[in-house]
């Protein structure tokens, strides 16, 4: 099997690999109080001739790698401060080193950088005439196989030439908002949707403002569950549906990046219970609408240890993030991936459920999915397995294209390509038989072997570029004539 004699696929000679040395400066989680309380005691007993020394020794082992690294240690120390057996006074040396044991480095990419979507960037100012500046997100993973999402810059030029922006050793998550906005009706759909309905909800949104914040949701529990204090029957059913539903606006929520962070700095690192295990698989799209300003959507997996979830991202600069849970039967299993805009009036959605076949979804509320059909089922050698879609359709003057990946015999995994029409993507009008891209020699071995995937790729000077996972390992770029891709898929069926 090869690729197509007309289509000549370019490799790129660039690769980005995983660098154990970026790493991120974390909370260390301690079992238990008590465990938090035992090292608190150790570092009170600790002589204070002795703490100069033993926090100059803590700075200069890792104060160069990583900035704002006094801040975080005193932060730390404010958050185990409850831990302290007394309010005694402490300088703010000991303080800090006591911060210190209570933070941890987390090589974020130590295993893998793969899996990547690029979009044009939000800022093109001085950019060359006939060059797009752009931005590349990639899932990283590292110890316990957690992954989270990381970025890179670049631009094309008027050629379609790509270099990469050179990347910061330093890493950085973002702070999370601290009163993020919640919106009433959106809200009780959402409750209403995961099955929490029911009188005492119907009551507790009657009482929550258009507009709540988290606080003013768990004052509004508490107080409808004071009211409702001789109606309870069954207090561990009412302390569950509490918990589902703080659990549904700690889903929903904001962070924000400082600008002064450069964009290989930014880090998305999981931070709710759905996610906690991984951020992965983002596929970032540039949405538009007509009269209003762009704005980006990513669709990704969130993964707990044993569910996995479809869930958004919304940005409009890359510096303030908004994830969004996604609901309705048909947000469910991996490979969600948005158009760049409304067809008649309603967001579209490929999507996987089922695992085999890829499948689109309207729906004009983003938040909300019901019902799905298939588009594309396995057909040729190498899919029979399953396949799915490699990112957003791209708009083309001959149809919507789809890069997908496809599984075959030995778990190989091929990416090829497919043409829906645009105004009824639920036809399929264009096919590729064989594969654009599959893995060659050197590009087999990694953590999952025999793999190329993309999340995304971006059209620009005449040329379709496309960034690519290999073997969940690295990540590769390729690069192919659009034309001659869109006359081979036109005319294929």
């Amino acid at each position: 099997m090869a690729n197509p004699v007309k289509l000549q696929v370019k490799r790129l000679d660039l690769q980005i690999n995983p660098d154990p040395g970026r790493v991120l400066l974390r909370p260390l989680a301690f079992s238990s109080k008590e465990q938090g309380q035992n090292i608190l005691s150790r570092v009170l007993a600790i002589p204070q001739s002795q703490i100069s020394d033993l926090l100059q020794t803590v700075l200069g082992e890792f104060e160069g790698r990583h900035q704002g690294l006094r801040e975080f240690m005193l932060e730390r120390f404010e958050q185990v401060r409850s831990l302290l057996p007394s309010d005694q006074q402490i300088c703010s040396e000991r303080k800090m080193l006591a911060g210190a044991y209570f933070c941890s480095e987390y090589a974020l990419e130590s295993s893998a950088l793969f899996n990547p979507s690029i979009v044009a960037h939000p800022d093109q100012s001085s950019v060359p005439p006939g060059s797009v500046r752009f931005i590349l997100s990639l899932r990283a993973t590292g110890e316990g196989h957690i992954s989270s999402i990381t970025f890179r810059s670049g631009l094309l030029d008027a050629e379609g030439t790509l270099s990469l922006d050179p990347v910061s050793r330093f890493a950085l998550e973002p702070r999370r908002v601290h009163n993020p906005m919640f919106e009433r009706e959106l809200f009780g759909r959402k409750l209403f949707e995961l099955g929490l309905a029911s009188p005492f909800t119907r009551r507790m949104c009657e009482h929550l403002d258009d507009h709540f914040s988290l606080e003013d949701l768990q004052q509004c529990l508490a107080r409808e569950r004071w009211r409702g204090r001789n109606l309870v029957t069954d207090e561990q059913a009412d302390l569950a549906v509490d918990d589902s539903i703080l659990a549904l606006a700690i889903s929903n929520y904001e962070i924000q990046f400082s600008p002064k962070q450069t964009l290989s700095e930014r880090v998305i690192f999981p931070s709710t219970p759905c996610q906690i295990n991984g951020i992965e698989d983002a596929r970032f799209v540039r949405f538009e609408e007509k009269g209003e300003p762009s704005r980006y959507y990513a669709t990704y997996t969130a993964y707990d240890g044993r569910l996995i979830l479809p869930q958004l991202i919304e940005t409009d600069d890359f510096l303030k993030f908004r994830f969004i849970t996604l609901n309705g039967p048909a947000a469910q299993n991996k490979g969600m991936a948005l158009f760049p805009r409304k067809i008649d009036g309603r967001f579209a959605m490929l999507s996987r459920q089922g695992g085999e076949n890829i499948r689109l979804m309207y729906s004009p509320n983003i938040h909300f999915w019901y019902e799905s059909e298939d588009v594309i089922r396995p057909a040729y050698p190498w899919e029979l397995v399953q396949i799915g879609n490699c990112g957003s359709p791209i708009q083309t003057e001959a149809g919507w294209l789809v890069l997908s990946h496809g599984v075959g015999p030995m778990r190989k995994y091929c990416i090829g390509a497919y043409l829906l029409d645009l105004d009824h993507p639920e036809r399929l009008i264009g096919r590729l038989s064989e594969p654009l891209l599959m893995p060659t020699e050197s590009e087999r071995d990694g953590y999952v072997p025999n793999v190329v995937y993309s999340c995304g790729g971006l059209v620009h000077a005449g040329r379709l570029i496309l960034p690519y996972g290999v073997s969940d390992r690295s990540t590769k770029f390729a690069s192919l004539d659009l034309k001659a891709l869109l006359a081979e898929l036109v005319g294929s069926l």
